[in-house]
């Protein structure tokens, strides 16, 4: 992870918020059975939009897939007259299942998450013994984006940073002045992400998360989660740098790097496994696709036992 990096997203926030180009335009579409926030964000100048975090329904019990939050995502793209540029995914997702092909194959645009994806691809295809059929070098996707990678979405400057730790593919996107940091940190009520997954370390987190409050305290976040932390009865998915700063429960200012780790790792060592991780990693290692369908014509995913 590169100071440069860095240093170019603070710059591009800097002009954004000095009301150089177009402030995108963002709508939030939360699903509440996974506690997902996908963000569409646009450039109101030319219209170009970018999808971050689809959510897929999926019925654990059934095997059954819904295509309910993925449809309401596609009438607002074409009610307001948008044209997709990308499918940003900032992570492979434990606690849903990607929309993105399948958004992609309606609207267009461009499939895209972090070129971490093939450490990724590499932990999990061993884990669920996907076979040499299972490409691990992130072909899937249409576009994998290296730390400090600048990009456009219409005529928005963007800046992809890499923020590992949750997993090691996370990516932040900033574009314009915002940034859409996946699941490195959450509301300032509710804390950060856990970083005891395959692949995840809570120094190597703290430190993602530690660069991300080096934006300008302005700089507005969007999350991929809300849980609704004690005492509040809203969900809510958009914050600040600077409130992150001064508030957030588990990396606000003062918090040194091993006070975090000793917590997140105290504090991870009593969580469960989301109810989905089994399918959710099997479909988002493969870009949101499923495995092919087997000589019966039916599709399978595996749960490894005793393995996670």
């Amino acid at each position: 992870m590169s100071d440069t990096a860095l240093d170019t997203a603070a710059a591009q926030v800097r002009r954004a918020l000095a009301g150089a180009g177009p402030e995108p335009v963002v709508r939030t579409f939360f699903d509440e059975p996974t506690f997902t926030a996908t963000h569409v964000v646009h450039d109101p100048a030319t219209m170009q939009a970018a999808i971050v975090d689809s959510v897929l329904g999926y019925e654990a019990e059934s095997g059954r897939t819904a295509y309910e939050p993925a449809e309401r995502v596609e009438a607002y793209v074409r009610e307001a007259g948008l044209t997709v540029q990308w499918l940003l995914e900032t992570h492979v997702h434990a606690d849903h299942l990607s929309a993105a092909p399948w958004l992609q194959e309606r609207l267009g645009g461009t499939l895209a998450i972090g070129a971490g994806i093939l450490r990724v691809q590499d932990v999990f295809g061993k884990i669920f013994n996907a076979g040499s059929e299972f490409a691990r070098d992130g072909s899937q996707f249409g576009h994998l984006f290296e730390d400090g990678e600048r990009f456009s979405l219409g005529s928005v400057a963007c800046t992809a940073l890499h923020v590992p730790g949750h997993t090691p593919a996370d990516m932040a996107f900033v574009i314009g002045g915002m940034a859409f940091v996946g699941d490195t940190m959450f509301m300032p009520d509710y804390g950060t992400a856990r970083a005891d997954f395959p692949g995840g370390d809570a120094e190597t987190l703290y430190r993602s998360i530690r660069r991300l409050l080096k934006l300008p305290s302005e700089t507005r976040l969007f999350l991929c989660h809300d849980y609704k932390a004690p005492g509040r009865d809203e969900y809510v998915w958009e914050t600040t740098v600077g409130a992150e700063l001064a508030q957030n429960i588990h990396v606000h200012d003062g918090v040194s790097e091993a006070e975090f780790v000793a917590m997140r790792t105290a504090r991870d060592a009593t969580l469960s496994l989301p109810k989905l991780i089994m399918p959710s990693v099997q479909v988002n290692m493969r870009a949101g696709h499923f495995p092919e369908a087997e000589d019966n014509g039916t599709v399978y995913l595996k749960i490894p036992v005793n393995r996670m």
